[in-house]
């Protein structure tokens, strides 16, 4: 018997409301962090956490690996890690015969969930290694195509940029990431809670309740909620007024902003909009599932100009003010 829409939504919200509250064993706080990974995650997408060491980031990413049932690992990256350290190579193996032959040893990106720890302290030759895997889930070695996961979710943590010892991702890897989300410090009554359960003799054991197939039954739901055109242009605009040479472009962006967002951002703020509403339990998407999805979607995709790295402008300022100005109505400025 097929289920309805209703009970779809509502299995996909039990099943959210299970991971959630698992991690939230074993993390302290941060709901906005986890609630922003799991929508990236559900929608299909990757996610890069940036925050100062010791907040918990990698943490949460191995917290996420306990909850769902699929393949898990990790890579450190390190100023010396080599791209065949991340995706494999061939390797010259003799049979009894004494006949040679090459054999690829897959790296530790065939998996399902890659932890890529720290991915802005190697170099960017070793950085983009992980591209073609991003986007295609797939990687091309000697010749050969072979397929990732599925699902193949990379999940990447990095420190800021202006700490010593580290490299700015490609712009063009930063946008292969559905969401880039911000790791806050934590508040005084968080730090009080951190420090009991993690200086005393227990710690949270956290159970597996999502596996491969939920997941995907899951991001096929995300697909499937319908947008309405006014919404959709709403994204559009949004995604348009991140351009400073583009009708729409609010006076910051005009004058910090070097490049504006791509595509990917208007599909990132669409498909984020589309697993908020389902978690909202609803099966349309609103304004403020899209405001709501903006600033993850947008700040890694905001290019500043020289003037705004100057000024120390930050890209989160620029995009609030977008989606503030913005207009919502179904009429619009196209």
């Amino acid at each position: 018997m097929i289920a309805s829409v209703e009970e779809r939504c509502e299995l996909f919200r039990r099943r959210f409301q299970q991971v959630f509250q698992e991690i939230g064993k074993a993390i302290v706080g941060q709901e906005g962090v986890i609630r922003q990974t799991l929508v990236a995650l559900l929608a299909g997408g990757h996610v890069l956490l940036e925050g100062v060491p010791g907040l918990g980031k990698t943490y949460l990413v191995r917290c996420l690996a306990d909850c769902f049932h699929l393949k898990f690992s990790r890579i450190q990256f390190t100023p010396d890690l080599m791209p065949a350290d991340i995706i494999g190579t061939d390797l010259i193996m003799e049979d009894e015969h004494g006949r040679k032959r090459f054999e690829f040893h897959p790296g530790p990106v065939f998996t399902q969930i890659l932890l890529a720890d720290e991915i802005n302290r190697a170099t960017p030759k070793t950085q983009s290694a992980l591209l073609e895997a991003m986007q295609e889930q797939r990687l091309t070695v000697g010749g050969q195509t072979r397929p990732l996961g599925p699902p193949f979710f990379v999940l990447a943590t990095q420190n800021p940029l202006e700490m010593e010892g580290t490299y700015p991702l490609p712009e063009a890897q930063l946008d292969r990431f559905f969401f880039k989300i911000l790791v806050p410090y934590p508040s005084l009554e968080e730090l009080t809670e951190i420090s009991r359960r993690t200086t005393g003799a227990s710690t949270a054991a956290l159970q597996t309740t999502v596996g491969a197939r939920e997941i995907e039954e899951m991001q096929t739901l995300v697909r499937e909620v319908p947008v309405a055109p006014h919404v959709e242009r709403f994204a559009a605009r949004l995604a348009l007024a991140t351009h400073p040479e583009l009708n729409g472009a609010t006076e910051s962006v005009r004058r910090y902003v070097r490049y504006g967002a791509s595509p990917r951002a208007l599909q990132a703020m669409i498909l984020g909009g589309k697993a908020s509403a389902l978690l909202d339990g609803r099966f349309h998407v609103a304004f403020d599932d899209v405001a709501w999805a903006a600033p993850p979607a947008l700040r890694h995709r905001v290019i500043l100009n020289f003037e705004g790295e100057a000024e120390g402008v930050r890209s989160d300022t620029i995009v609030a003010e977008v989606v503030e100005q913005t207009p919502r109505d179904a009429e619009g400025i196209d």
